[in-house]
């Protein structure tokens, strides 16, 4: 494996997956990352903003949030207790708690997951946002 396949695997890797790499190679050099990483942050405080842009765009868990339940409240309710197992009342609780904070129907879920749950909802007759 050359270098740059090195390179290109690790830009591939998640926040997560970089943190337990480092974590991992430090154990097995017995080595720490500490002082390099200060010093590359110090030496290029530039290249902050593409790193955090790229974390961005590599997001790899979403959360489904009801915004509004709409006119057809009881469709919704079947919806989120079809997704997520809940009994009657707690899925009626959650869906009357739609464009509050507190109203995330599933969280932690790949976003092709989060992309159907949303679709789902919003032919139940919801507005749901992915965060």
């Amino acid at each position: 494996m050359t270098v740059e396949q090195i390179v290109e695997a690790i830009e591939k890797l998640t926040v997560a997956e970089l943190a337990q790499l480092v974590k991992a190679l430090e154990e097995k050099f017995g080595v720490t990352a500490a002082a390099p990483v200060a010093v590359a942050a110090v030496a290029a405080p530039t290249s902050a903003a593409p790193a955090t842009q790229a974390a961005a765009e590599e997001k790899t868990e979403f959360s489904v949030v009801l915004k509004s339940h709409g006119a057809n409240k009881i469709n919704v309710i079947k919806v989120v207790r079809e997704i997520t197992g809940l009994g009657l009342k707690e899925a009626k609780d959650l869906v009357e708690k739609a464009g509050s904070p507190d109203a995330v129907v599933k969280s932690g879920i790949p976003k092709n997951e989060a992309e159907e749950i949303k679709k789902k909802l919003e032919e139940a007759g919801a507005e749901v946002i992915l965060k």
